[in-house]
């Protein structure tokens, strides 16, 4: 076996779900997930997300890339920030906010718990 692991989903069948239905604030959006890693608390892999908003609040620290789409990420008195194909950066634990997909969204993340 080898350490080294590309994150590239070709070939793994991506596991749908929807956000709790009283985090939805706006439309019915649906994530998909290739869940690439699961080890000692590491999770890594690729989401995807179809238009909607929904409350979120991280306990986590996660890495993320986005690779298509567009979405905002809105802070709970805080700024709002739209993130695009290229765009990468980190939610630290306690982050808290709203999450709004424009555009169907791609990521590719690292969470550590």
């Amino acid at each position: 076996m080898t350490s080294f692991l590309a994150l590239n989903p070709e070939g793994i069948t991506p596991e749908e779900s929807r956000p709790a239905a009283e985090k939805v604030t706006m439309g019915d959006p649906i994530h998909r997930t290739w869940n690439l890693e699961e080890a000692d608390g590491l999770y890594a892999g690729i989401w995807e997300s179809t238009p909607g908003e929904w409350l979120i609040e991280y306990t986590e620290w996660e890495y993320c890339e986005i690779l298509s789409g567009a979405s905002v990420l809105i802070e709970e008195g805080g700024a709002e920030r739209r993130v695009m194909a290229g765009d990468a950066f980190v939610l630290r634990p306690g982050f808290k906010g709203r999450w709004r997909v424009e555009e169907t969204t791609r990521k590719r993340y690292v969470i550590r718990l």
